[in-house]
């Protein structure tokens, strides 16, 4: 397995790579991932670690696309390639770009490849603001476009992505597997008791809770210019944000200072995974604000199984996984989503209703079992032995 990222750590691919490579595992299968020379070390059965060399004066990497992946590829390319000259393997498994090299390795092998798709490379210039160059989005697209056709089985973790996959090859077996295991736990009742003491709140102040990185693409913007509106007519109500690097916080709080609301808007920082939950205990509302792309977020996943009521943009983004029977969607502005979290608070009866209907779709979609199940049949397909009839919502 190819992993061009921080492996392990608290974030989006990562998690969904650690329970990946988890779901191997409890179906019998051993992994060598070959990943970035950062991260924390995970001890699971059946998992060899292989970290490549990290170039000269290169101490982290962020999320998204950046000049520092390039050297970082390379050194990930050349171990990949060191250990296949050691190692006999039945199938290469990579994950975003780290399928360009896997594709290569697997065709030089003679093994079939597994392209897991966690987003659209090309789209990720426009959502990290990257570059608006249309040449390097050019290359960006075909470099995807020749994976996915080399690919015995594409793995995509929302439909939109099943789509991307469609259009180019309507062919290639596409498994769709959400990333609800790598979301997080699901609250103690209770636990949100301490962290209310904590952050300084009474039982009975209405806490809005967002959690997450602080990439642009979250929305953090639209979160705070609808605080605003939501701080005019509930003064009461305090916003907490979980999540963000220490560079990004002090950014966030000069731009909710400029909004008006850093009075009601308290910063925890990144926090441990083990915490999330006791936060999302002690929410009255959770918030989702993000403004572009089609992925569904992993926190959206968490969200669901704690039955707490979501407020979320009504957006490609969200609307794969959530409808207005699960959650307050909104339109993508200001007013909209101050309404939406004004609404949630209005109505504690409508608010506990829909919670409770957002945890019975964790429960019922996006279970473990159905994870394993869904990977068993990628696991078919790369070998050769599955159909390719949609079973379960499965292509």
């Amino acid at each position: 397995m190819i992993a061009p990222e921080p492996f392990f750590e608290p974030r989006g691919t990562p998690f969904s790579e650690y329970h990946r490579i988890r779901a191997l595992v409890d179906l019998g299968h051993t992994v060598d991932l070959v990943t970035y020379p950062f991260g924390a070390d995970v001890s699971l059965a059946g998992l060899r670690l292989f970290r490549c060399l990290r170039p000269p004066f290169l101490r982290r990497i962020g999320i998204g696309p950046s000049l520092a992946k390039v050297p970082l590829d390379a050194a990930l390319a050349l171990t990949a390639v060191r250990r296949v000259l050691t190692e006999r393997y039945d199938a290469v498994h990579s994950h975003e770009e780290g399928s360009f090299i896997g594709v290569l390795l697997a065709s030089m092998l003679g093994i079939p490849h597994l392209y897991d798709m966690h987003s659209s490379l090309p789209q990720q210039l426009s959502n990290f603001a990257f570059s608006r160059s249309r040449m390097l989005k050019r290359a960006f697209t075909s470099m995807e476009r020749f994976v996915i056709r080399r690919s015995r089985v594409v793995v995509v973790i929302c439909p939109h992505l099943a789509e991307t996959v469609r259009g180019i090859d309507p062919v290639v077996p596409t498994v769709l597997i959400e990333n609800a295991p790598g979301s997080g736990d699901s609250p103690v009742e209770g636990s949100g008791a301490a962290v209310r003491r904590t952050l300084g709140f009474g039982a009975d102040t209405p806490v809005i809770l967002y959690t997450g990185t602080f990439e642009p693409y979250q929305g953090l913007d639209l979160l705070f210019a609808s605080a605003m509106r939501v701080k005019a007519e509930r003064p009461d109500v305090r916003f907490v944000l979980a999540g963000g690097r220490p560079e990004q916080v002090a950014a966030a709080r000069r731009d909710a200072a400029r909004a008006g609301v850093d009075d009601v808007v308290v910063f925890a920082g990144q926090r441990p995974a083990e915490e999330i939950p006791a936060y999302l205990d002690a929410a009255d509302v959770l918030v989702s604000p993000r403004s572009t792309g089609t992925n569904t977020p992993l926190k959206i996943y968490q969200y669901l199984r704690s039955g707490c009521p979501i407020v979320a943009t009504r957006l490609l983004t969200h609307t794969q996984v959530l409808d207005d029977s699960v959650s307050f969607l909104t339109e993508p502005t200001a007013e909209g989503f101050a309404d939406g979290i004004l609404a949630a608070l209005a109505d504690p009866v409508q608010a506990r209703a829909v919670g409770t209907r957002a945890r019975e779709l964790a429960e019922a979609k996006y279970s473990y079992e159905l994870y394993l199940a869904r990977t068993r049949l990628a696991c078919a397909h790369l070998s050769g032995d599955a159909t390719a009839q949609v079973a379960g919502g499965v292509a």
